[in-house]
């Protein structure tokens, strides 16, 4: 679904059959402007989708601190100004503010996790809320985070129940590698050091630890010498991503870049 198509679909949740409280109580000419301001330190994310509210709705939405920047100290709290019909403002105040705070809380998660780890690269899952990968992941780039697959055919990732359905790890890569595309890498997800050695000898790419302890790491970046790139994903903290970097693996990994971000505050005040 493209972003017109999903805030057509969130205006219509909000609004469905008018807004009582708008059109009771301001006059359907009067114009006006607003401010988008933060109400504590963030990175910005979430324009695209904030514009695209008001622009459905007939406003001019102007950006003041671009995604990816910092917004919410004592003299720089303003996000975008907004202007047009005050119904209309009134109207997308809710909506444009629901994807700024979730994609600001998401960028701004991501900008704590990534500064833990430096040199380290941290990237995204496909767990992410459905319909809002594209701007969910665009968040996780605002953060300073770096995006894995966007979706299944973006490259192969055998998983567990892959290898169980597949027979055992090297008929799954043996069946990737003769119906998959030839430049797309082929990534194996393990979970002990023996199922390394046998996606390694099965001739994998990329190999995903998952859920290994520091100890079983070291052990996994020494047996793999080099021959694939190493992936880190599972039980992943913001704290033990310093120990992961000093490790030699490719990346790290983590769902919780998006899902364990919390909304942030921000409001919207028309002058």
């Amino acid at each position: 679904m493209n972003l017109t198509e999903l805030v057509r679909l969130s205006l219509e949740e909000d609004l469905g059959h008018g807004d009582v409280t708008t059109e009771a109580t301001v006059d359907a000419e009067a114009r006006g402007g607003a401010r988008i301001y933060a109400k504590e330190p963030i990175v910005v994310s979430g324009h695209a989708a904030a514009a695209e509210v008001f622009r459905q709705l007939g406003c001019a939405y102007t950006v003041v601190t671009p995604d990816g920047a910092f917004a919410g100290g004592p003299n720089d709290d303003t996000v975008a100004t907004v202007t047009g019909r005050r119904r209309d403002l009134l109207v997308g105040e809710r909506c444009a503010l629901n994807f700024l705070m979730h994609l600001s809380g998401v960028a701004t998660h991501v900008r704590r996790v990534v500064a833990a780890a430096p040199g380290l690269r941290v990237v995204d899952t496909r767990k992410t809320m459905p319909l809002h990968r594209a701007l969910e992941k665009a968040a996780v780039r605002h953060g300073g985070g770096q995006n894995h697959r966007f979706g299944l055919a973006d490259g192969v990732l055998i998983k567990d129940n892959h290898i169980v359905a597949a027979g055992g790890i090297t008929a799954a890569i043996g069946r990737a590698r003769a119906h998959a595309h030839p430049l797309l890498r082929v990534e194996v997800e393990v979970e002990t050091l023996a199922e390394l050695e046998e996606a390694l000898a099965a001739g994998a790419d990329d190999v995903l630890l998952d859920n290994m302890d520091d100890d079983t790491l070291r052990e996994a970046v020494l047996v793999n010498a080099g021959r694939a790139r190493l992936e880190v994903s599972g039980g992943l903290t913001r704290e033990r991503l310093a120990t992961i970097a000093t490790l030699g693996v490719h990346r790290a990994s983590m769902g919780g870049l998006i899902h364990q971000a919390r909304w942030v505050d921000l409001s919207m005040r028309i002058s």
